[in-house]
Order: C-alpha cells, then sequence, then structure tokens
C-alpha cells in the first residue's frame, strides 16, 4: 500500500511536530506527500495550511508570523487559520480582498506537546491517553526524527514478539529465548488491543532504571494499536513500575516516516532521571531502526509474496484491517507498478 494514494488515510490524525518548535516561527512539513506549512496563532494555537501562496506560489514558510496570521515573503499577502486571506498590501485602500484569495487550511490541534494535523475530516479522533492526566505519571519527551521506513513496518514491528531475541540483543532480547510469546488480540473499530507476557534480559542501565537488581525480569505488556500507524505500549513489572510508551510514524511520504515517541512512568526525576530512561529506549529504538530501513515499503494488504508465520498475526489484523477501511471508503489499493 502506498499511503500517498489513499485519501482515506489524510482523515486521520498525526503529530506532525513538537509545539516549542513553532515558537521560533513558521515551520514547513511533508505530511503523505502534501507540502504544509505550520505556525501558532494570536492565542498560541497551532494553524496548518498547504506551503504555497495562492499568488505566485512562494513557500509560506519562509515567510512570517505576523499578529498571529502567516505573512508570504514574496508580496507580504497574510493568510489565518482557515487559509483565507487577510491582507493584500497591493490592493487599493478599501478595496475588499476577492473570496478566491485563500489557500487551502487543514485541521490542526495541540495534544501531548505536538501539533496534530488531519489533511481532512478526520474518521477518529485523537489517540486517548489517560496517563496525560493523570498526576501519578510524569511525561518524557523522547524521540522525533525520520526514518526511512513505512508506517505500517514500524506498527507491525511493534506488535511483532518474535524480533525481540534477535533485533534486541544489545538490549532486552534473548538469542537463547527464541519462541515468541502467546499474545491475547481484541479488534475494536478503529484499534487493536494485544496483551502479553514474557521474560526479558535486564541489563545494568535498566536495573537501575526500573530498580530490579535481577539479570532477568519479567515484562507483562499491553498494546493498543490505533488506525492508521501510532500505538501506545503499557510495559507493567513485577515492582508496579508502569512505563507506558506512545509511537507514531507519521508518514512524510510513502517510503518515509517521522517518527514521534513519548513516555509516561509512575516514578520520580529523583527514582530514574529522564536521562536515563531516554538512554534505554533510545538503544531499543535503534536496533528497530537499523532493521526497518532495510524493509520495502510497499507492504500489500492482502495479496503478498511475504511468507507468514503465527507470531504475525497481530500484523496480518492490521492489513486485513486497513484493507477494509479502503473498500468502505471505495477505494482500491494502490501499490507499486499498480
Amino acid at each position: 500500500m502506498l499511503a500517498t494514494k489513499q485519501p482515506v488515510l489524510k482523515r486521520f490524525w498525526y503529530p506532525v511536530i513538537p509545539i516549542e518548535h513553532l515558537a521560533s516561527g513558521p515551520q514547513a512539513f511533508e505530511l503523505l506527500g502534501e507540502k504544509i506549512v505550520l505556525w501558532l496563532t494570536a492565542d498560541g494555537q497551532p494553524a496548518a495550511v498547504a506551503d504555497r501562496c495562492c499568488h505566485r506560489t512562494a513557500q509560506l514558510s519562509k515567510g512570517q508570523v505576523i499578529q498571529g496570521n502567516i505573512r508570504c515573503p514574496y508580496h507580504g499577502w497574510s493568510f489565518n487559520a482557515s487559509g483565507n486571506c487577510m491582507q493584500v498590501p497591493q490592493l487599493e485602500q478599501g478595496k475588499p480582498i476577492p473570496s478566491n484569495y485563500k489557500v487551502p487550511s487543514y485541521h490542526c490541534a495541540k495534544r501531548y506537546g505536538y501539533a496534530w494535523v488531519s489533511l481532512d475530516d478526520p474518521l477518529a479522533q485523537i489517540p486517548e491517553i489517560p496517563e496525560a492526566s493523570d498526576p501519578q505519571f510524569r511525561y518524557i519527551q523522547q524521540f522525533y526524527e525520520r526514518w526511512e521506513c513505512s508506517g505500517l513496518r514500524l506498527m507491525e514491528n511493534e506488535f511483532d514478539n518474535a524480533h525481540f531475541s534477535f533485533v534486541h540483543q544489545g538490549t532486552f532480547g534473548n538469542i537463547q529465548q527464541p519462541e515468541p510469546a502467546e499474545v491475547d488480540l481484541m479488534e475494536l473499530e478503529y484499534s487493536i488491543h494485544m496483551k502479553t507476557a514474557y521474560s526479558v534480559i535486564n541489563p545494568s542501565l535498566q536495573q537501575k532504571n526500573l530498580k530490579i537488581n535481577q539479570s532477568t525480569t519479567l515484562r507483562t505488556n499491553e498494546l493498543i494499536w490505533f488506525v492508521p500507524f501510532s500505538r501506545m505500549l503499557y510495559i507493567r513489572y513485577p515492582n508496579g513500575l508502569v512505563h507506558g510508551i506512545f509511537t507514531a510514524a507519521t508518514p512524510i511520504n510513502d517510503s518515509a516516516s517521522q517518527i514521534v515517541q513519548f513516555c509516561f512512568r509512575n516514578d520520580t526525576e529523583a527514582d530514574t532521571p529522564a536521562s536515563d530512561v531516554i538512554a534505554f529506549d533510545r538503544a531499543v529504538t535503534l536496533e528497530d531502526k537499523a532493521v526497518l530501513e532495510t524493509t520495502d515499503y510497499d507492504i500489500p494488504l492482502v495479496l503478498s509474496k511475504e511468507q507468514h508465520m503465527s507470531s504475525d498475526k497481530p500484523g496480518l489484523m492490521m492489513r486485513y484491517k486497513l484493507a477494509a477501511l479502503l473498500k468502505e471508503h471505495g477505494e482500491i489499493e494502490h501499490c507499486k507498478g499498480i
């Protein structure tokens, strides 16, 4: 499936850029192949419109934010969050601005420290994370970077218990135990829930982070996949520690994703410094990145030359669910060469 060729994928929310990045001025981003610009309005809310002025196509992201509107660097035309032109310096004073002086605008909202964008009317809400408003949990911003892989590859990887022993030998995987743990799966309209438990290697950094001094420990995992390319992972340890990780693969284009990751933990900075939490999770994600960037970004949802095994069931459920979504909205699947 080529994400940029499937219009229904424009009807979901994606975390695009940290809000703090917008404090310095407008920022360009490519979402599902669409060039957009984001900025903060006068009331501090994020806005997103097409990154092309309707006059002579200059990039608005090269301009400035003036009184909450974005001003084109070429001739100074200004646009509001709805894409309407609010000022044309060259227009005769008192003359109304023509209604067709406007640029496409997009749904934009602030949540979990990020500006989220939906390019069309959203089919589902921004994923709800209860821990974000729970005072027992702290928020840690982790990673924001581009990966050369498709969002679906990353999502399948997150629900794949069979890769731990091999990909994550340097962090928590045990090569001596390659057999994947069993899982419980439940499918909802726009999500899949999975539960599993397995023993993992507990290296020295994690012993310090978790306050568990054994060389191995038990993980009880609950994962929630949110259509199309984000997931929440809750890792629960025997001592009561909960490490909740949100990861999104925001689709830049068909072959690249902007990886957004942050976490919630029910401990404190005094217990475990955020820098140590980030260091371990960073090591884990870099192991995934090294492999995922070697994979083919085009994943046929139904007809595939790839072979499968039993532990691929969550990923296959994702493929079938996305195929059903396309069918429901009258779309055919687009792949390379088709």
